[in-house]
């Protein structure tokens, strides 16, 4: 099978076009040398992955027949890589800032929701009388307190 087939269907890449792309740009390779597409995996070959700038290790268990389900990945591949990589994708996802700088552009949605929380909305419901809130009396004469 071929290796950006093989690829895409354990579900390493969404689209074999992807897959392709990054074999493209030497970010995978089988033992110490880089492949090109067409190379061809063979069971119990080790495929070395960056991704995410992370590098991924997994061994060729099983070649399957076609795209299989993400139940089923376990069946035909084991996952060799180093630990060390995952506390980095860890510290990486935990570093990230995720949300806008405060007092940067317009406010969110979210960000409006949660000052009409803190603001809140009652205002109109508090003044359902408007003649007294704007202190005119019935006669049309204001009101002296």
């Amino acid at each position: 099978m071929r290796i950006d087939k093989f690829l895409w269907s354990i579900r390493f890449y969404k689209t074999r076009n992807i897959a392709a792309e990054e074999i493209k740009k030497n970010r995978v390779s089988i033992g110490t040398s880089s492949v090109k597409s067409s190379k061809e995996v063979k069971e119990g070959d080790t495929i070395k992955i960056r991704k995410n700038q992370i590098d991924y290790k997994i061994k060729v268990i099983q070649l399957p027949k076609s795209r299989i389900g993400a139940k089923l990945v376990s069946l035909h591949i084991q996952d060799v890589t180093d630990k060390e990589q995952y506390e980095l994708l860890k510290l990486r996802k935990m570093s990230q800032d995720y949300y806008r700088n405060k007092g940067e552009g317009r406010p969110t949605k979210k960000d409006r929701r949660e000052m009409d929380d803190y603001v809140g909305n009652d205002i109109a419901s508090d003044f359902t009388d408007w003649d007294d809130f704007f202190g005119e009396t019935d006669n049309g004469e204001e009101n002296e307190d």
